[in-house]
């Protein structure tokens, strides 16, 4: 069972918020909100990208089962699905800003990475290393003997 944060909220209500968040942030691709709350949509969100590349059937009523509105789920499966398709994970970003005025709760931007006005460029989507060919058992049974040669009895000298 995965942990969550209850957010100090009855379960409906807290789903109920995500989602709309999540929607939100989808539609307007930055929003500002505590950073207990944003750790929260950032995992909502990146699962949202994923199913938005995938691009089935599947993904689109899993996809629209969580998120709020046609042209959200639109831009889900296009604009984002496009943008990308590179990238293997971390699609948002996480900035902490300031903290507000009446309860001193710390805030926080969340926005997605790689699009226009970002507050801070991202790094370049990691290069996917080549792929190795795996070794039949007898060959890395070679190689980790001579990598490790046996160890010697030194309680015959004694």
């Amino acid at each position: 069972m995965t942990k969550f944060r209850k957010l100090n909220r009855p379960t409906g209500h807290r789903m109920s918020m995500l989602r709309t968040m999540v929607s939100q942030l989808v539609k307007h691709e930055r929003i500002e909100t505590t950073v207990s709350k944003a750790k929260e949509i950032r995992r909502e969100a990146d699962k949202m990208v994923q199913l938005g590349k995938d691009g089935s059937l599947c993904a689109a009523r899993r996809a629209a089962a969580f998120v709020r509105g046609d042209n959200v789920l639109h831009k889900l499966f296009t604009e984002m699905a496009y943008r990308y398709k590179d990238r293997v994970g971390g699609y948002t970003r996480l900035l902490r800003t300031r903290i507000r005025v009446g309860d001193a709760a710390p805030m926080a931007y969340i926005e997605f990475i790689d699009r226009e006005n970002e507050l801070r460029q991202s790094k370049p989507p990691a290069p996917q290393p080549p792929q190795r060919v795996p070794l039949d058992p007898w060959a890395r049974s070679k190689l980790c003997k001579q990598f490790a040669p046996p160890k010697e009895d030194n309680s015959s000298e004694i």
